[in-house]
Protein backbone atom coordinates (compact mmCIF):
# COMPACT_ATOMS: atom_id res chain seq x y z
CA UNK A 1 0.00 0.00 0.00
CA UNK A 2 1.30 3.45 -0.82
CA UNK A 3 0.27 7.04 -0.18
CA UNK A 4 1.49 10.00 -2.20
CA UNK A 5 1.23 13.60 -1.01
CA UNK A 6 2.20 16.78 -2.79
CA UNK A 7 3.02 20.29 -1.63
CA UNK A 8 2.94 23.33 -3.88
CA UNK A 9 3.24 27.05 -3.27
CA UNK A 10 5.05 29.93 -4.96
CA UNK A 11 8.46 28.56 -3.95
CA UNK A 12 7.95 24.80 -3.81
CA UNK A 13 6.54 21.95 -5.87
CA UNK A 14 7.46 18.70 -4.15
CA UNK A 15 6.15 15.23 -3.44
CA UNK A 16 6.35 12.77 -0.57
CA UNK A 17 5.45 9.11 -1.05
CA UNK A 18 5.37 6.35 1.56
CA UNK A 19 5.03 2.67 0.67
CA UNK A 20 4.35 -0.12 3.16
CA UNK A 21 5.99 -3.47 2.39
CA UNK A 22 5.06 -5.69 5.30
CA UNK A 23 7.38 -4.47 8.08
CA UNK A 24 9.39 -2.22 5.79
CA UNK A 25 8.62 1.45 5.10
CA UNK A 26 9.96 2.93 1.85
CA UNK A 27 9.81 6.72 1.56
CA UNK A 28 10.48 8.76 -1.59
CA UNK A 29 10.58 12.55 -1.53
CA UNK A 30 11.82 15.47 -3.58
CA UNK A 31 10.83 17.87 -6.33
CA UNK A 32 7.95 16.90 -8.61
CA UNK A 33 9.10 15.33 -11.91
CA UNK A 34 12.38 14.14 -10.37
CA UNK A 35 13.33 10.75 -8.97
CA UNK A 36 13.87 12.34 -5.59
CA UNK A 37 15.56 10.63 -2.66
CA UNK A 38 14.68 7.40 -0.88
CA UNK A 39 14.70 6.28 2.73
CA UNK A 40 14.00 2.78 4.03
CA UNK A 41 12.94 1.96 7.58
CA UNK A 42 12.31 -1.49 9.05
CA UNK A 43 10.04 -2.32 11.98
CA UNK A 44 9.43 -5.32 14.18
CA UNK A 45 5.99 -5.91 12.65
CA UNK A 46 3.67 -4.84 9.84
CA UNK A 47 1.44 -3.22 12.45
CA UNK A 48 4.28 -1.08 13.76
CA UNK A 49 5.17 -0.15 10.20
CA UNK A 50 1.59 0.92 9.47
CA UNK A 51 1.40 2.95 12.67
CA UNK A 52 4.55 4.85 11.75
CA UNK A 53 3.26 5.46 8.22
CA UNK A 54 0.02 6.94 9.54
CA UNK A 55 1.96 9.13 11.96
CA UNK A 56 4.16 10.48 9.16
CA UNK A 57 1.16 11.09 6.89
CA UNK A 58 -0.64 13.09 9.58
CA UNK A 59 2.48 15.19 10.13
CA UNK A 60 2.78 15.96 6.41
CA UNK A 61 -0.90 16.89 6.13
CA UNK A 62 -0.50 19.34 9.01
CA UNK A 63 2.35 20.97 7.10
CA UNK A 64 0.09 21.61 4.12
CA UNK A 65 0.70 18.56 1.94
CA UNK A 66 -2.29 17.29 -0.02
CA UNK A 67 -3.15 13.81 -1.31
CA UNK A 68 -2.23 13.14 -4.91
CA UNK A 69 -5.46 13.13 -6.90
CA UNK A 70 -6.14 11.01 -9.95
CA UNK A 71 -6.04 14.23 -11.95
CA UNK A 72 -2.43 14.88 -11.03
CA UNK A 73 -1.49 11.45 -12.34
CA UNK A 74 -3.43 12.16 -15.52
CA UNK A 75 -1.54 15.42 -15.93
CA UNK A 76 1.75 13.66 -15.27
CA UNK A 77 0.96 11.16 -18.03
CA UNK A 78 0.18 13.95 -20.49
CA UNK A 79 2.65 14.75 -23.26
CA UNK A 80 1.81 18.46 -22.95
CA UNK A 81 5.04 19.74 -21.47
CA UNK A 82 5.84 23.25 -20.34
CA UNK A 83 8.05 23.72 -23.40
CA UNK A 84 5.31 22.51 -25.75
CA UNK A 85 2.78 24.84 -24.15
CA UNK A 86 4.89 27.89 -24.98
CA UNK A 87 5.83 26.50 -28.40
CA UNK A 88 2.15 26.17 -29.37
CA UNK A 89 1.54 29.78 -28.39
CA UNK A 90 4.57 30.84 -30.42
CA UNK A 91 3.39 28.91 -33.48
CA UNK A 92 -0.14 30.26 -33.21
CA UNK A 93 1.20 33.80 -33.42
CA UNK A 94 2.67 33.12 -36.88
CA UNK A 95 -0.83 33.01 -38.38
CA UNK A 96 -2.26 36.05 -40.14
CA UNK A 97 -4.58 37.56 -37.54
CA UNK A 98 -5.87 36.85 -34.06
CA UNK A 99 -8.98 35.00 -35.25
CA UNK A 100 -6.86 32.65 -37.36
CA UNK A 101 -4.38 32.25 -34.52
CA UNK A 102 -7.07 31.19 -32.07
CA UNK A 103 -8.62 28.88 -34.65
CA UNK A 104 -5.26 27.23 -35.28
CA UNK A 105 -4.58 26.81 -31.57
CA UNK A 106 -8.06 25.43 -30.96
CA UNK A 107 -7.91 22.91 -33.82
CA UNK A 108 -4.36 21.87 -32.91
CA UNK A 109 -5.36 21.15 -29.33
CA UNK A 110 -8.47 19.29 -30.51
CA UNK A 111 -6.23 16.84 -32.38
CA UNK A 112 -4.35 15.96 -29.20
CA UNK A 113 -5.49 13.75 -26.34
CA UNK A 114 -7.98 14.87 -23.71
CA UNK A 115 -5.15 14.69 -21.17
CA UNK A 116 -3.14 17.14 -23.23
CA UNK A 117 -6.06 19.56 -23.48
CA UNK A 118 -6.55 19.52 -19.71
CA UNK A 119 -2.82 19.89 -19.16
CA UNK A 120 -2.65 22.87 -21.55
CA UNK A 121 -5.44 24.55 -19.60
CA UNK A 122 -3.74 23.77 -16.31
CA UNK A 123 -0.47 25.31 -17.48
CA UNK A 124 -2.36 28.32 -18.78
CA UNK A 125 -4.05 28.80 -15.42
CA UNK A 126 -0.83 28.37 -13.47
CA UNK A 127 1.03 30.98 -15.52
CA UNK A 128 -2.01 33.25 -15.70
CA UNK A 129 -2.22 33.36 -11.92
CA UNK A 130 1.29 34.79 -11.65
CA UNK A 131 0.24 38.11 -13.21
CA UNK A 132 -2.55 38.83 -10.72
CA UNK A 133 -0.66 41.71 -9.12
CA UNK A 134 -1.57 45.21 -8.03
CA UNK A 135 1.37 46.69 -9.91
CA UNK A 136 0.40 45.18 -13.26
CA UNK A 137 -3.21 46.21 -12.74
CA UNK A 138 -2.10 49.80 -12.26
CA UNK A 139 -0.11 49.62 -15.50
CA UNK A 140 -3.10 48.19 -17.38
CA UNK A 141 -5.29 50.95 -15.96
CA UNK A 142 -2.93 53.58 -17.37
CA UNK A 143 -2.62 51.93 -20.78
CA UNK A 144 -6.37 51.52 -21.30
CA UNK A 145 -7.65 54.47 -19.30
CA UNK A 146 -9.51 52.16 -16.96
CA UNK A 147 -9.51 48.47 -16.13
CA UNK A 148 -12.32 46.42 -14.60
CA UNK A 149 -11.87 42.93 -13.16
CA UNK A 150 -12.80 41.27 -16.46
CA UNK A 151 -10.73 43.75 -18.44
CA UNK A 152 -7.70 42.90 -16.32
CA UNK A 153 -8.22 39.18 -16.96
CA UNK A 154 -8.35 39.74 -20.72
CA UNK A 155 -5.32 42.02 -20.53
CA UNK A 156 -3.32 39.39 -18.67
CA UNK A 157 -4.34 36.77 -21.23
CA UNK A 158 -3.09 39.05 -24.00
CA UNK A 159 0.18 39.62 -22.15
CA UNK A 160 0.73 35.90 -21.58
CA UNK A 161 0.14 35.34 -25.29
CA UNK A 162 3.13 37.55 -26.07
CA UNK A 163 5.42 34.78 -24.84
CA UNK A 164 7.06 33.61 -21.65
CA UNK A 165 9.98 36.07 -21.53
CA UNK A 166 7.89 39.14 -22.27
CA UNK A 167 5.17 38.01 -19.87
CA UNK A 168 7.37 37.47 -16.84
CA UNK A 169 9.48 40.55 -17.48
CA UNK A 170 6.30 42.64 -17.58
CA UNK A 171 5.13 41.16 -14.29
CA UNK A 172 8.38 42.25 -12.67
CA UNK A 173 8.63 45.56 -14.52
CA UNK A 174 5.42 46.58 -16.34
CA UNK A 175 7.03 49.32 -18.42
CA UNK A 176 9.02 46.67 -20.33
CA UNK A 177 5.84 45.71 -22.19
CA UNK A 178 5.87 48.90 -24.27
CA UNK A 179 7.59 46.99 -27.08
CA UNK A 180 4.54 44.76 -27.55
CA UNK A 181 2.05 47.58 -26.97
CA UNK A 182 3.46 49.73 -29.77
CA UNK A 183 2.06 47.57 -32.63
CA UNK A 184 -1.45 48.18 -31.26
CA UNK A 185 -1.15 51.96 -31.34
CA UNK A 186 -1.89 52.56 -35.02
CA UNK A 187 -5.30 50.91 -34.76
CA UNK A 188 -5.87 51.85 -31.14
CA UNK A 189 -6.63 48.24 -30.26
CA UNK A 190 -6.86 47.34 -26.60
CA UNK A 191 -4.37 44.75 -25.34
CA UNK A 192 -6.94 42.10 -24.51
CA UNK A 193 -7.39 38.48 -25.55
CA UNK A 194 -10.42 36.96 -23.88
CA UNK A 195 -10.47 34.09 -26.39
CA UNK A 196 -7.28 32.55 -25.03
CA UNK A 197 -8.93 31.81 -21.69
CA UNK A 198 -11.49 29.48 -23.28
CA UNK A 199 -9.44 27.96 -26.10
CA UNK A 200 -8.88 24.64 -24.30
CA UNK A 201 -12.58 24.31 -23.49
CA UNK A 202 -13.49 25.00 -27.11
CA UNK A 203 -10.89 22.49 -28.31
CA UNK A 204 -12.40 19.88 -26.01
CA UNK A 205 -15.87 20.59 -27.40
CA UNK A 206 -14.53 20.32 -30.96
CA UNK A 207 -12.92 16.99 -30.10
CA UNK A 208 -15.75 15.39 -28.12
CA UNK A 209 -18.92 17.31 -28.99
CA UNK A 210 -19.47 17.93 -25.28
CA UNK A 211 -20.32 21.45 -24.13
CA UNK A 212 -18.41 23.75 -21.80
CA UNK A 213 -20.42 22.78 -18.72
CA UNK A 214 -19.26 19.19 -19.12
CA UNK A 215 -15.69 20.32 -19.77
CA UNK A 216 -15.45 22.46 -16.65
CA UNK A 217 -17.08 19.80 -14.49
CA UNK A 218 -14.54 17.27 -15.70
CA UNK A 219 -11.65 19.71 -15.49
CA UNK A 220 -12.52 20.56 -11.89
CA UNK A 221 -12.26 16.87 -11.02
CA UNK A 222 -8.70 16.84 -12.28
CA UNK A 223 -7.18 20.20 -11.47
CA UNK A 224 -6.33 20.97 -7.83
CA UNK A 225 -7.34 24.44 -6.74
CA UNK A 226 -3.90 25.91 -6.19
CA UNK A 227 -4.24 29.13 -8.11
CA UNK A 228 -7.68 30.51 -7.38
CA UNK A 229 -7.53 34.28 -7.39
CA UNK A 230 -7.95 35.85 -3.98
CA UNK A 231 -9.08 39.38 -3.23
CA UNK A 232 -6.27 41.68 -4.29
CA UNK A 233 -5.39 44.68 -2.15
CA UNK A 234 -4.54 47.45 -4.59
CA UNK A 235 -1.69 49.69 -3.49
CA UNK A 236 -2.79 52.50 -5.81
CA UNK A 237 -5.84 54.70 -6.26
CA UNK A 238 -7.38 55.51 -9.63
CA UNK A 239 -8.08 59.03 -8.39
CA UNK A 240 -4.41 59.57 -7.56
CA UNK A 241 -3.17 60.51 -11.02
CA UNK A 242 0.04 61.98 -9.65
CA UNK A 243 0.82 58.71 -7.91
CA UNK A 244 0.18 56.68 -11.05
CA UNK A 245 2.33 59.02 -13.10
CA UNK A 246 5.20 58.75 -10.63
CA UNK A 247 4.90 54.98 -10.54
CA UNK A 248 4.98 54.41 -14.30
CA UNK A 249 6.17 57.63 -15.95
CA UNK A 250 6.92 56.07 -19.35
CA UNK A 251 3.56 54.36 -19.65
CA UNK A 252 1.84 57.47 -18.38
CA UNK A 253 3.42 59.83 -20.88
CA UNK A 254 2.74 57.49 -23.79
CA UNK A 255 -0.77 56.22 -23.05
CA UNK A 256 -2.66 58.28 -20.50
CA UNK A 257 -3.89 60.71 -23.13
CA UNK A 258 -3.83 58.11 -25.90
CA UNK A 259 -5.54 55.09 -24.43
CA UNK A 260 -5.52 51.75 -26.17
CA UNK A 261 -9.18 50.83 -26.13
CA UNK A 262 -11.88 49.36 -28.33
Amino acid sequence: MQTTLVYKDEQSNKFWKVERRDSKLVIHFGKVDTAGRMQVKEFVSAEACEAEAEKLIRAKLKKGYKPLTCSMQVMKDSTMSEALFWELIKKAKTKLDVDEQMEWLRSTLAKRSEKDIFRFDQLLNQHFDQSYTSSLWAAAYIVMGGCSDDCFDYFRAWLLYQGKDIYYKAIESPETMISVLKPLEAEGYAPQLEELLSVACEAYEEKTGLDNDYYYDKYDQFDPVWYDEQDLDLDWDEDDEDGLQMRFPVLWSRYWNNHLEY
